[in-house]
């Protein structure tokens, strides 16, 4: 993995994306680097029958991101910007041995992602099906102090290309997945 991704925590500003198009036109324009396009990512969410590790703030999920080959076991929690993943070879392997460790896959998603990187930012533009567009702007660190700073810096960086706080996201898309399954918004 690349060194945009090294680090314990994330700094993390998710916006609804109005005009995709044009927020990449401008993007490359600014000299982005193409990590991966148009990929599809499907996640894999897992926990015990009693939700011991939701209860905890933790979310546990094996991806495959096609057709870039990129699979991982991410771990996010407990607190809101505390992100680790690793690389794997073998999703199905992995499964395997999180339902054998008595995990249960409790919900299947996926997105189509496109990651950019703009200096040490990571910029993701996503779709999900049925729901919209939207771009992530991020950066990892290991100093637990710094998230307010790069917040921050994310913020304003976004604001370079027209986002603003009414185009905030603040749910995960596994929580807009969710509502959407359960008839919600």
């Amino acid at each position: 993995m690349s060194e945009h991704f090294v680090g314990q925590y994330e700094a993390e500003i998710k916006f609804r994306l109005p005009d995709p198009n044009r927020f990449l036109q401008r993007l490359m324009a600014d000299g982005a680097e193409v990590f991966t396009e148009n990929n599809t990512e499907k996640d894999d969410f897992f926990d015990m029958p009693d939700g011991q590790l939701a209860q905890q703030g933790i979310s546990l999920s094996v991806r495959e991101m096609f057709p870039s080959g990129i699979k991982l076991w991410i771990v996010k929690g407990p607190g809101s910007s505390e992100c680790k993943a690793i690389n794997i070879e073998d999703c199905a392997h992995v499964k395997n041995m999180l339902t054998t460790l008595g995990y249960q896959c409790y919900f299947a998603t996926s997105k189509q992602r496109s990651i950019y990187f703009l200096g040490d930012v990571h910029i993701t533009i996503d779709y999900l099906e049925g729901i919209g567009w939207f771009a992530e702007f991020a950066i990892m660190t290991d100093t637990l102090s710094l998230l307010p700073q790069l917040t921050q810096q994310l913020m304003s960086l976004a604001q370079q290309y027209d986002f603003n706080d009414t185009l905030i996201e603040t749910r995960s898309y596994k929580q807009i997945q969710l509502a959407r399954r359960n008839g919600e918004q």
